[in-house]
């Protein structure tokens, strides 16, 4: 009994003993590299807007929701039987949408206490958009039934790729060299490179043209509208951390 006692003291002790050496060990994994850089580079370039999209709208109103409905949809039949003869798959894209009709309400009640419905009042739209900006332009001028509301320039998926594939070795070559410098002023040889990520940044889809925001434009008959899009500006970024090597 008294050996056994002995033993577990003996036991306790040569563990607290280990508790204690391994302190020193702990404390040395969590103290900070100092041979590892966080860094960032970034190049950038302009691409012309290759994406034209016209907003068509109309509104109408009346004492009856039936006939304002039928009014806007005979508006929109006919502005899209225009836009269907330039329709091309991948140049000129249409969408019908946001036929909406609504109440007008008076200053009088019904008996129930509600307000008073007045007359009704309704609105649609139709967006043509693609690369083929001369068609859609000359279409501004040829849709009579709906007038131009907004008109927005962007970029399309094959072009912005484009520009990223361009542009992102100028990014990488622009990261590396950042390291190699940077290695050096901190008394390192050379550097190696540990974990990446490349980012492109995501341009505005459609720009809309500040000189063409007013609602109600219409185009003289056969007259196309005149076309400025401009530039996108594409970014890539790399961002990550290098470990510098003596």
């Amino acid at each position: 009994m008294i050996r056994t006692s002995k033993t577990k003291a003996l036991t306790r002790v040569l563990l607290a003993a280990g508790a204690v050496a391994l302190v020193p060990a702990a404390a040395q994994a969590e103290a900070p590299r100092t041979d590892l850089l966080n860094l960032s580079a970034s190049a950038t370039t302009e691409v012309p807007r290759d994406l034209l999209q016209l907003r068509f709208s109309t509104t109408r109103e009346g004492k009856d929701a039936t006939a304002v409905q039928n009014e806007l949809k005979t508006a929109l039949d006919a502005a899209l039987a225009e836009a269907r003869k330039i329709a091309k798959p991948g140049q000129v894209e249409l969408q019908a949408g946001n036929l909406s009709v609504y109440p007008r309400y008076g200053n009088s009640k019904t008996n129930s206490g509600s307000p008073q419905i007045t007359g009704w009042q309704g609105s649609v739209e139709l967006l043509v958009q693609g690369r083929d900006m001369e068609s859609i332009s000359r279409l501004s001028g040829k849709i009579q039934t709906l007038a131009i509301a907004n008109v927005s320039y962007g970029l399309s998926r094959e072009a912005r790729e484009k520009a990223e594939g361009d542009v992102v070795s100028q990014a990488i070559s622009a990261y590396k060299a950042k390291a190699a410098s940077y290695a050096q002023q901190f008394g390192y040889a050379n550097y190696r490179i540990g974990e990446v990520s490349v980012n492109a940044d995501q341009p505005m889809l459609m720009q809309a043209a500040p000189r063409f925001k007013a609602v109600g434009m219409s185009a003289g008959a056969d007259e196309a509208l005149p076309v400025e899009a401009g530039k996108a500006t594409v970014t890539v970024n790399v961002s990550g951390n290098v470990v510098m090597t003596r």
